[in-house]
């Protein structure tokens, strides 16, 4: 058996933890930049706020002062989300991690099932502040199948969903009431192939023709409908695997004209990549750079920029990279052009520990390096990321995003620790 506890409007909720007076107003969370709509509460569902919508459609609702909005505070979402995943792992043999506001729990062994989904729930509100459902099945696409429903009908079924519970009949009756793109790993597009051919519910779905189905979408989808039928195709990933390609990469939040502008966020998402190497105890063989410009002005020039170079030796050290980053920058930007997003690729990552043929020409620093980034990432883990910059990262801050709207990091920053007045105690605001 298995479970898939999920947050319900996560953002929004993380926004609310320490914000209880917004507990039935409607809220929303944007996008990087403040550009569109990413997570709505129930309430912003309810008064037609639609997923994606731009912010400066909405922006009347909120000077009416009939919405709330927050720009995207990933570092409390992150911290929220880490501790709602230990909260999940006290209760269950082992979990794994399938996004920031939801994962898959192992049940063997366990009964009860019901009353265990209950009791998740109930300790990720009491220790966290998250208000989540829980769906239980004997395979993984069913558990988030039944997840779905118990979210779509959460008042009906309090949250949580256990799918033998039920008796064929209900199934059936779930299973007829649910459109076929609905289910785990489908979507609209494979949805709409799949009504083309008469399969237009989870029952249907779960009834048609298996080798036409393997024929012609493959063995993928055979396997979700095996799932479906509750033959389990797959267990917990526990061990997160290692990734085989870094990507960092982010619009600005205002446009960039300059080579320092670009430098400065170069350097940065180098930062990012390198300690994710090292993370994963691993390194690069590839580094390449690409800057654009606005796609959507069609009024400005266009220009993409991109270069790639295969390093003589492995590396995840900080300053090598940046070096070779900083001379791939140079070697593409172009003046005059007005630049909205750049980024970095790391590939051919393999484990650090794998053996390397020494060239001649680029004498080894490796023990130097280790040490060296050790301590980095000794005083970055201890003191906070930006605790330890590089210097042309501080060239210039006009790439940083901007988030007008950006709620108190609570929980990870000292100077934003909620203060708690008299008058909050009156109000049993805590």
């Amino acid at each position: 058996m298995f479970a898939l506890i999920d947050g319900n409007n996560f953002y929004c909720s993380c926004e609310r933890v320490y914000r209880p007076e917004l507990k039935q107003q409607p809220i929303i969370v944007l996008s990087n930049n403040d550009g569109c709509v990413i997570s709505r509460s129930s309430e912003a569902k309810d008064i037609g706020i639609k997923m994606g919508v731009p912010y400066f459609q909405i922006q009347h609702l909120i000077q009416q002062r009939k919405l709330t909005v927050f720009s995207s505070n990933y570092e409390l979402y992150a911290d929220l989300s880490r501790r709602m995943m230990n909260t999940i792992a006290s209760l269950v043999p082992a979990i794994e991690i399938y996004s920031i506001d939801e994962c898959f729990a192992d049940l063997h062994n366990l009964n009860n099932l019901h009353q265990l989904g209950h009791n998740i729930r109930n300790r990720i509100q009491q220790w966290v502040g998250i208000p989540t459902c829980v769906g239980i099945a004997p395979t993984r696409t069913l558990a988030k199948f039944c997840n779905h429903l118990a979210k779509r009908y959460r008042h009906h079924f309090n949250g949580v969903i256990v799918w033998t519970d039920w008796n064929p009949n209900i199934q059936q009756r779930a299973l007829a009431s649910t459109p076929v793109s609905e289910i785990w790993g489908i979507g609209r597009r494979i949805g709409q192939k799949l009504a083309a051919q008469g399969i237009h519910t989870a029952l249907d779905f779960i009834n048609a023709h298996t080798p036409t189905l393997r024929k012609q979408f493959g063995v993928v989808l055979e396997r979700t409908q095996r799932e479906m039928q509750g033959l389990p195709c797959s267990e917990l990933i526990i061990n997160e695997a290692s990734r085989q390609h870094i990507v960092r990469s982010r619009s600005f939040g205002n446009i960039i004209t300059s080579l320092d502008g670009l430098q400065a966020a170069i350097s940065h998402h180098i930062s990012a990549g390198a300690a994710k190497l090292r993370q994963q105890n691993s390194h690069a063989h590839i580094i390449s750079i690409f800057i654009y410009t606005n796609r959507f002005r069609h009024d400005q020039s266009q220009y993409n920029g991109y270069q790639s170079i295969k390093l003589p030796q492995p590396s995840a050290d900080t300053l090598t990279l940046n070096h070779i980053a900083q001379n791939l920058l140079r070697n593409i930007y172009r003046p005059g052009y007005k630049y909205k997003k750049c980024g970095i690729e790391l590939s051919g990552i393999e484990p650090a520990q794998t053996f390397q043929q020494q060239d001649l020409l680029y004498p080894s620093q490796h023990n130097h390096s280790t040490k060296l980034m050790s301590a980095w990432d000794s005083i970055t883990s201890r003191y906070g990321r930006n605790s330890i910059q590089l210097g042309s990262e501080l060239q210039s801050s006009h790439w940083h995003m901007t988030r007008a709207q950006l709620s108190p990091c609570y929980t990870t920053q000292w100077h934003n620790l909620l203060e708690v007045t008299d008058q909050l105690a009156r109000n049993n605001y805590l």
